[in-house]
This record gives structure tokens, C-alpha cells and sequence, in this order.
């Protein structure tokens, strides 16, 4: 949990910098959170002390979702070891970095599913890293916030509660914009070794929590889309 020394971001670190200056990122530079840290300070619930654990956690947090997301070369990433790091969902078989990106990247690996094909409002076989990111980014033009709620226990095993929240002001998948909240709850299981860098990641949510609330909006024609309405892939992203 230890910080890169340049704090440009508010919450993130390893955005910019020294350490950052041949870093491969996904849309060609780093991004910008200042939409959904609005987002984010006008809706959160929690306001944790400076240096507090639940603040340097829930910066940690962010951090390794900044870096998941918008890192393209794993040996950019500095929350993690790529060596040794798993990602794990709601008791499924553990995934390497490798094993991730053959998912397909983004939001895939965070909403695997055994529902039939046929039931499937979102089908992480068929999409890729950029689709994703496009539908959600274009489903929430604010951003999808994120704090943590609580923290059960620190380093080197972390176990905390989570709230993520966004509004639905752009379509998706068909489905209109509602304009209403959409939250999803749960908690996660961050695992640090000695040199305080990420080996082991944990999810345990409903992720029927997060779509059923993206698919309650009318059905669209078949000439309306999401990939047509207006998103900056640098300007809106996730928690």
C-alpha cells in the first residue's frame, strides 16, 4: 500500500510521473477521473480520515482498477506482482493476468456468468476490452463511483466492503437511459506479500445487482445504439 511518491490524482497513484513515462496505456495516455471523482465525492457515504486504513485502501483500490483497466503491458502494473497475481470471482477457478486478458479484458473478468447464452443481457463471450468499456462508459457518462464502506481487516490481507454507483443516463444494450442510480454492492479479499504489491484478488457481489438495474429502461429500435451516443474513452471511466 505504499504510494509511487507523485500524487498528481487525487485518489489514484501510478498515473503520472517518473515511473510512468513509457508506460503503454489503452487509449494512448493516462486517463482522466475528474468526471467521476465529482461523481464520487457528490454521492459517497463514507468520508474516511487522511491516512486512516479505509483511505489508503479504498486509494489502493482504485488504484489497481486504474491500472486494470487503461495498462496494457503487465509490467506496467505496480499494485501487483504479474507474476504471482490471481483474480478470483465469487469462488470461480483463479485467473492469471494471461488468462484474463484471453477473456477478453475490461469488464469481462468482473461479470462472468453460467447463465445460458439465451439469458445473458450481457455476454461477456462476445465482447472485448474496448466493447465494454464503451457500453458501460456510454451507460454511465459520469462515471461508475466507487467507495469503500468498510474494512474488516489490513494489510497483508485485506477484506473489505464495497458500494459502486452510477447513473444511467446513456443506453445500453438496447435499453434506454433511466436517469435513475444503479448500485452494486459486495466484498472483496486483496491479498499483499512482503513487498506490499497485490498477489491475490477475490470478488463476492451479485451481478444481477449491477445489469438488472441497466435493463429496466425501454426496449430501443434496432437503429438506436450505444455505440453511436457520445463517450470519451478518456474522459468517463470507472471508480
Amino acid at each position: 500500500m505504499a504510494s509511487s511518491g507523485v500524487q498528481e490524482e487525487k485518489y489514484r497513484t501510478y498515473l503520472h510521473g517518473e515511473s510512468e513515462k513509457n508506460t503503454k496505456w489503452r487509449y494512448g495516455a493516462p486517463p482522466n477521473y475528474d468526471v467521476v471523482n465529482k461523481l464520487f465525492e457528490e454521492g459517497r457515504t463514507k468520508i474516511w480520515p487522511a491516512g486512516s486504513l479505509e483511505e489508503r485502501v479504498q486509494n489502493l483500490v482504485k488504484t489497481w482498477e486504474m491500472e486494470m483497466f487503461n495498462k496494457t503491458c503487465f509490467d506496467d502494473y505496480k499494485t501487483v506482482d504479474p507474476k504471482k497475481y490471481t483474480f478470483c470471482l465469487n469462488g470461480r477457478k483463479a485467473l492469471t493476468l494471461e488468462e484474463k486478458r484471453k477473456l477478453g479484458g475490461g469488464y469481462n473478468s468482473l461479470l462472468q456468468t453460467s447463465l445460458p447464452e439465451k439469458f445473458r443481457c450481457y455476454n461477456p463471450a462476445e465482447e472485448t476490452a474496448d466493447s465494454s468499456h464503451r457500453g458501460f462508459t456510454t451507460a454511465f457518462p459520469r462515471g461508475f463511483a466507487l467507495e469503500i464502506v468498510h474494512v474488516y481487516s489490513g494489510p497483508p490481507v485485506i477484506v473489505y466492503k464495497f458500494r459502486h454507483w452510477g447513473y444511467m443516463e446513456g443506453p445500453f444494450k438496447g435499453h434506454a437511459p433511466t436517469g435513475e442510480i444503479v448500485q452494486l454492492f459486495g466484498m472483496a479479499i486483496f491479498e499483499l506479500d512482503e513487498q506490499e504489491k497485490i498477489v491475490k484478488v477475490e470478488f463476492f457481489y451479485d451481478r444481477g445487482e449491477l445489469l438488472g438495474g441497466l435493463i429496466n429502461g425501454s426496449s430501443l429500435d434496432s437503429t438506436t445504439s450505444e455505440d453511436g451516443a457520445s463517450s470519451c474513452p478518456i474522459l468517463n471511466k470507472t471508480g
